[in-house]
């Protein structure tokens, strides 16, 4: 099948409270697996007892093992399969109920014998590079088009029709992730990143193509600490969203 190189980095944003990193990045010998937890706002009540950390790892672990196990579902059936496994986990002692219940994004890749399979489900990215240089972005940019993100605005558009979608407790929100699969003699790497990341280009200006040759030439770390150096020099309030955010970004080169 050929080999796959995989360069990975998470880290959590400098200011966060404790320390605590709300990503997880999950690699295995041809897939990747990229998970950014929503941070909740503060006095929002989620109804459950578990924090977002904890639905980021069981949600990783759910996805691990059918990807480790060579299962041929396809990503979107996998991700179903892994949002009822962890609801599954809590639904005995949580409100599944509540829109404000623990949420992810999710970024996917799977690299076959001959396809390469990926899949978006929010603002974590996939970008593919092919052989020649050319990028294609694979986004979930639905919550950008949102006409107002007050809480409760937020809230009434999460895991519904005509607004966004993340992984949290339902199952059916895995088929309305953004998902293709690629020939493989058409991608020569794939970078697949969280928002905190993405931002090289999202927010600062900068083409894909250059984030992906950020990636290329200096690594995910590379790109991390570009990231940090333009949020840290960014006016307050120039941006919607944090100024700093926990930040995950993977490389996988294909031979």
């Amino acid at each position: 099948m050929g080999t796959v190189e995989i360069w990975s980095v998470c880290e959590g944003a400098p200011d966060r409270v404790g320390g605590v990193n709300e990503d997880l990045v999950v690699t295995g010998p041809d897939f990747v697996v990229v998970l950014d937890g929503a941070t909740a706002p503060a006095g929002v009540e989620s109804g459950c007892r578990h924090d977002v950390s904890w639905l980021v790892r069981q949600l990783g672990m759910e996805l691990s093992f059918p990807l480790v196990g060579r299962s041929a579902d396809s990503l979107v059936e996998l991700l179903a399969g892994a949002i009822d496994g962890v609801r599954k986990l809590h639904v005995g002692t949580c409100d599944l109920s509540n829109p404000d219940s623990p949420s992810s994004t999710v970024a996917m890749v799977r690299v076959g014998a001959e396809s390469v399979e990926h899949l978006v489900l929010a603002d974590s990215p996939v970008v593919l590079r092919a052989p020649g240089g050319e990028v294609t972005a694979v986004v979930d940019d639905r919550v950008d088009y949102l006409p107002e993100y007050t809480v409760e605005a937020v809230r009434k558009a999460r895991n519904q029709a005509g607004g966004f979608w993340v992984a949290s407790t339902r199952p059916d929100a895995a088929f309305e992730a953004v998902s293709g699969v690629t020939a493989r003699a058409d991608v020569a790497s794939v970078a697949v990143m969280t928002d905190g990341a993405s931002r090289y280009a999202e927010r600062y200006g900068h083409s894909w193509g250059e984030l992906v040759g950020v990636l290329e030439t200096g690594g995910p770390r590379e790109l991390i600490d570009r990231v940090r150096a333009y949020d840290a020099a960014a006016e307050p309030g120039a941006f919607r969203g944090k100024r700093h955010d926990d930040a995950s970004a993977v490389l996988l080169r294909l031979s």
